[in-house]
């Protein structure tokens, strides 16, 4: 429905009339939120291509909903990578070493899964495995992740990963916030030992800030690097 609204112009005599749409506003607002949501889920990483923090945390939360005690959810941080990043190849080493990483998580989480890079050399899953194969999974993710990687041509770099996973099961819940945070603090538990750790109800209750757990480098900040 269109209006029109009479203002007298300050120069000269005439006035001016503006034809305008009367749009509810607030529908606008909720419409411009909505648009706003999608577009943050459906942002990917320029480098690796996996989702980011946002779109990963939708499409968790789905797979944690759907599937309950059959989730399992994993923090994923690399092991010494500053000094890949420091080193000969500097940082476009780093670079192929992430990407590399991200193509190893895709395959092993399958189309289902969920995958995200949620800081410098940090990723997370969200995925479907049942209770019997989590520990055989999580090797496997070890082993596949500790494959050299070819950052120039025929130079290989030594990698690892510590692996930390979380589910519904163990832990009583199915909120992907306390899950990642106990992944997280798993992670911490077994950092460098070259063995993914699941956790348990002691990890669930680690300190944290901005969920994460408190002392680490970043917790101060979202998404900063360990």
């Amino acid at each position: 429905m269109a209006s029109t609204v009479r203002v007298q112009a300050p120069i000269g005599q005439r006035a001016l009339f503006i034809t305008t749409l009367a749009v509810p506003l607030t529908g606008w607002t909720v419409h411009a939120v909505s648009l706003h949501r999608k577009l943050s889920a459906a942002r990917r990483d320029p480098l690796t291509g996996l989702l980011g923090r946002d779109g990963f945390t939708v499409k968790a939360r789905q797979i944690t909903d759907r599937y309950g005690d059959h989730a399992l959810v994993g923090i994923v941080d690399l092991d010494h990578f500053k000094q890949i990043n420091d080193g000969p190849g500097g940082h476009a080493a780093g670079d192929r070493v992430l990407a590399a990483t991200a193509q190893r998580l895709t395959a092993w989480a399958g189309s289902r899964g969920a995958v995200g890079r949620i800081g410098g050399d940090e990723f997370a899953f969200a995925v479907r495995i049942g209770p019997a194969r989590r520990e055989l999974r999580l090797a496997q993710l070890t082993q596949l992740l500790a494959q050299p990687v070819e950052v120039d041509d025929g130079v290989l770099v030594d990698v690892a990963a510590s692996i930390g996973a979380a589910c519904p099961d163990i832990l009583g819940t199915t909120d992907l916030s306390l899950l990642q945070r106990a992944a997280d603090a798993a992670m911490y538990a077994g950092k460098h030992t070259g063995r993914p750790v699941l956790a348990g109800a002691q990890h669930a209750t680690v300190p944290s800030i901005n969920g994460r757990r408190a002392g680490r480098p970043g917790t101060d900040t979202l998404g900063a690097a360990a």
